[in-house]
């Protein structure tokens, strides 16, 4: 990795440290005794059956454009891609591995960008229905904590989402004009405007992609996008009923929606630092310091530090040196 990547990954892996040492000091560690050893190998395969699940969505979404790839590789290519997310800043380096892996399995660029584009659309599409369910759940059931402020702000990220994949459909030409014209107005260098119209195309053809997919395949591909979601995000659930506190499950799946999602404004790897300080600040009213802090380590630990860790060597393996090397002759030709 170049040395700027270190920099930025080690700053991030200080950020999560320090500031659950901040709220629970080490009495936060001494809680992390009481969450049995079991609990926490059943997280991390938890991780691991999700890892499969995206594995197997990988591969309906291959042979929907003709294309085979056996589980292992797919499995692969999954972890390095979840490795790349998680140690870049903002998560850029999650698209370029996964782009990366599809095109020298066969696939032409173009047609691995569309892949990576649908499988963001799916995603999309089940936080808006897990956003719309628990919005119902929460408001109806509840006193939980700054819920219609997270309702909206989530909706709106996500409606906007939808939005901007309806504008992209129907009206893309007035898309690509505008935003070039407003990136422009803001200074935005010739290069990063043709980076964002890449983007804009490659959604489309993602879009495009969904479109000519058959709906039982569509279908399965939506499931196991939730079997792995659900794992994820339920992993948080088990590790406070182990501390010995009880929280909807519902409200911690918007904590989980909403803290991800705004944590990347730190643009540090994994949304360290922002994640942290939102997860505290969504849950201090429910727990204690020291348990609020063994309950953050822990569950950082499943659901980041994890993919660092068991990521890291499939990614160097599959990925690292060749992909090193193409980004470098790529910025070689530029220059």
């Amino acid at each position: 990795m170049p040395l700027r990547l270190w920099h930025f990954l080690s700053l991030a892996l200080l950020a999560g440290l320090l500031i659950p040492l901040g709220i629970g000091g080490w009495s936060g560690l001494s809680r992390l005794r009481e969450i049995p050893p079991t609990l926490i190998l059943g997280a991390l395969a938890m991780v691991f059956l999700g890892w499969n699940l995206n594995a197997g969505r990988l591969r309906l979404v291959l042979g929907g454009v003709g294309e085979r790839m056996g589980q292992g590789k797919a499995l692969a290519t999954v972890m390095s891609a979840e490795f790349a997310m998680s140690a870049t800043p903002a998560g850029a380096g999650g698209a370029i591995t996964y782009i990366f892996l599809l095109h020298r399995h066969g696939l032409p660029s173009s047609r691995a960008a569309a892949c990576y584009a649908l499988e963001q659309l799916v995603d999309l599409l089940f936080f808006l229905s897990a956003l719309v369910l628990l919005s119902i759940v929460l408001l109806t059931g509840g006193d939980e904590f700054h819920v219609v402020t997270q309702i909206s702000l989530l909706g709106g990220m996500v409606g906007g989402g939808l939005l901007l994949l309806w504008l992209l459909a129907h009206h893309y030409r007035g898309v690509m004009l505008a935003a070039g014209r407003l990136l422009n107005r803001f200074g935005i260098a010739p290069r990063r405007r043709r980076r964002v119209a890449r983007w804009i195309i490659r959604f489309r053809q993602g879009l495009a992609l969904m479109l000519r997919l058959s709906r039982w395949r569509l279908l399965a591909i939506y499931l196991l996008c939730i079997g792995h979601w659900l794992l994820r995000y339920t992993i948080l659930y088990f590790i406070i009923r182990a501390l010995g506190e009880e929280i909807s499950w519902a409200y911690l799946f918007l904590v989980q929606m909403f803290v991800l999602s705004v944590g990347q404004i730190t643009l540090l790897p994994g949304g360290s630092g922002g994640v942290e300080l939102g997860f505290s600040a969504l849950l201090a009213a429910w727990l204690e310091p020291a348990t609020l802090a063994a309950a953050l380590i822990a569950w950082r630990f499943a659901t980041y530090y994890w993919y660092l860790l068991a990521g890291g060597p499939v990614f160097f393996l599959f990925a690292g040196s060749g992909l090193w090397r193409q980004l470098r002759g790529l910025r070689r030709r530029r220059i």
